[in-house]
């Protein structure tokens, strides 16, 4: 799995590899130069755009862990929030409020993740 140090170009290379694609296959089926993407991988451009993310997704048949462990690199390599959340919270009041309730609550991992299980538990 994802460690928390990896770069953007790292986790794309390792995810896909896992999915035997080379890298010109990948950069022909998402209609850029293979040097292009030979320098995204090599952390020498800046991670992909969201159009560019969605592409990799569906070419590599990502599962939603590997997904949102390839937003979470991005998110890290720009020090920003991962590039499948945003629309969710502007098209949600609800969750700006959430948000701002639990930085000023100060709540941690813990709180978090209690959040999260009980959302879970819906689910099934």
């Amino acid at each position: 799995m994802s460690k928390n140090n990896e770069t953007f170009g790292e986790v794309l290379t390792r995810l896909r590899e896992s999915k035997d694609v080379t890298l010109r296959e990948l950069a022909r089926k998402m209609n850029i130069s293979a040097p292009f993407l030979s320098d995204v991988e090599k952390n020498r451009r800046a991670p992909l755009t969201t159009e560019r993310l969605k592409t990799v997704v569906e070419v590599l048949n990502l599962n939603a862990d590997e997904e949102r462990e390839l937003m979470d690199a991005v998110a890290r390599q720009k020090n920003t929030i991962a590039p499948d959340i945003p629309e969710y919270i502007i098209e949600r009041d609800y969750v700006s409020a959430a948000l701002r309730t639990a930085r000023d609550l100060d709540a941690g991992e813990e709180e978090w993740n209690k959040f999260v299980e009980e959302l879970k538990k819906r689910k099934g």
